[in-house]
């Protein structure tokens, strides 16, 4: 190589070197400012999550001081036997288990109670329910939680002490279910729940606080329960609000919530009546209706259709009787259990003043927290049913008039009303929620 050559060269590699230097440099320099905006935006997400769970939290602990505010002043009356806003006298042996508990927590309830109902999905699946016949509570409530000017309802999710999941089970079955298509449908239709309550997990942070604890449905159809049989775990802490409130089938008394069946007539709200004098209640008791399940067909073999004017069953009544007038003409009304252990028999005898018997196995009373059933009902057990009329007939009549007259005081806890009014059926229903809100606390969010 000539001695040219070799200068050219050592100029050329010099000036490779250069602009090697010069790209790595500004490369190091593009990368090292990608990693500081990288950085910057990992922290400033990291403070956004921050900002939202202290958000939150904040919310929580008002929430949570407000439920305390409640529980103190619940337990003050219970102390105290003092009754909140309520001046009827109070008598050892009331409807209530603990009239002072009951009236001080519904007035809490109504001062604080803050439900916030979601808003996804779609008529007629969500935020829409029968309101008639014999699941109509279903729709009754999901309305009353839609209406607009609905106090307890919350302005924010971020207020709300409990969650409304808006799903009517009994739409789905009538919407969905084909006779054709019946295998896989209770699959299908826990899906469909299970999809909702994935949907509002991901939006939103409150399902995740509490594990569903703090979030509840509605349901009066029978297969109800049937919704959280194939994910024990994700409705482990759910309140359930069911009227097949068994045990059998895994109904929780702690945690779900017994709601009564209404057979509700046309115009939707059924009527309320004090029915005949007991001393013209020429009937002992009464009962018409199919004969299906074990336990009718227990009371039918014993007493359907025999010719005995003191216990009345039917499965058929004559064209020339009326049903309701034989309810109201009759002492006490036998409540057995159908195919499930829901039926509207309860509150049908309950509405014409007739003292329910109630004939079940497993069942949760409605309200049973609150009220005492043995004020106001006989309860005989299934393998007792060839006694019933002995049974009944060593009540003393004195004994009856007071159960009689505890059944025209419990009416109001049974009454429809739309928009709800205060100590009403629907206002039970809520009331049954807030105790069970009452009883759990939950301390930060997470995540």
């Amino acid at each position: 190589m000539t001695m040219a050559s070799a200068t050219k060269f050592i100029i050329t590699f010099s000036l490779l070197s250069l602009l090697f230097l010069l790209f790595f440099s500004s490369t190091n320099n593009h990368i090292h400012n990608n990693l500081t905006i990288l950085s910057s935006t990992s922290r400033l997400l990291e403070d956004e999550a921050l900002f939202k769970i202290k958000k939150n939290n904040i919310a929580l602990a008002k929430v949570e001081e407000q439920l305390a505010k409640a529980r103190v002043e619940i337990h003050r009356a219970i102390v105290e036997k003092s009754l909140a806003s309520n001046g009827s006298l109070i008598t050892e042996e009331t409807i209530y288990n603990n009239p002072y508990a009951f009236f001080q927590s519904h007035t809490e309830m109504k001062k604080t109670f803050k439900i916030w109902t979601y808003k996804e999905g779609d008529i007629p699946l969500m935020h829409n329910g029968p309101m008639k016949y014999i699941y109509s509570v279903e729709g009754d409530f999901i309305e009353e939680m839609e209406r607009k000017g609905n106090t307890m309802a919350a302005r924010d999710p971020d207020e709300a002490h409990v969650f409304f999941i808006p799903i009517s089970i009994t739409n789905i079955v009538y919407y969905l279910y084909k006779p054709d298509e019946a295998f896989g449908f209770l699959e299908r239709m826990q899906a469909i729940v299970e999809d909702y309550i994935r949907v509002i997990k991901d939006k939103y942070p409150y399902w995740n606080r509490s594990n569903g604890a703090d979030h509840f449905f509605v349901s009066c159809h029978d297969w109800g329960p049937f919704v959280s049989r194939r994910n024990p775990e994700l409705f482990k802490s759910f309140i359930r609000v069911l009227c097949n409130a068994n045990r059998s089938e895994g109904f929780v008394p702690s945690r779900d919530v017994s709601m009564t069946e209404i057979n509700g007539p046309l115009n939707n709200i059924p009527t309320v009546s004090s029915g005949e004098s007991p001393h013209n209640r020429s009937i002992l008791a009464f009962f018409a209706g199919g004969n299906h399940g074990f336990v009718r067909e227990r009371l039918f073999k014993y007493w359907g259709n025999k010719q005995d004017d003191d216990i009345q069953v039917y499965s058929y009544l004559p064209k020339d009787r009326n049903y309701t007038k034989l309810l109201s003409q009759s002492k006490y009304c036998l409540c057995p259990s159908g195919y499930e252990v829901a039926s509207s028999r309860l509150t049908e005898a309950i509405y014409t003043g007739c003292v329910p018997v109630v004939i079940k196995e497993g069942y949760v009373l409605p309200y049973s927290d609150v009220l005492d059933w043995s004020q106001f009902s006989v309860q005989v057990p299934v393998d007792k049913i060839p006694k019933i009329k002995k049974i009944l007939e060593e009540i003393p009549f004195s004994k009856y008039m007071e159960m009689q007259k505890k059944v025209i005081e419990v009416q109001k806890h049974f009454k429809v009303n739309l928009p709800a009014k205060e100590f009403d059926v629907l206002h039970m229903i809520l009331h049954s929620v807030w105790l069970r809100r009452l009883n759990v606390q939950f301390n930060s969010f997470n995540s």
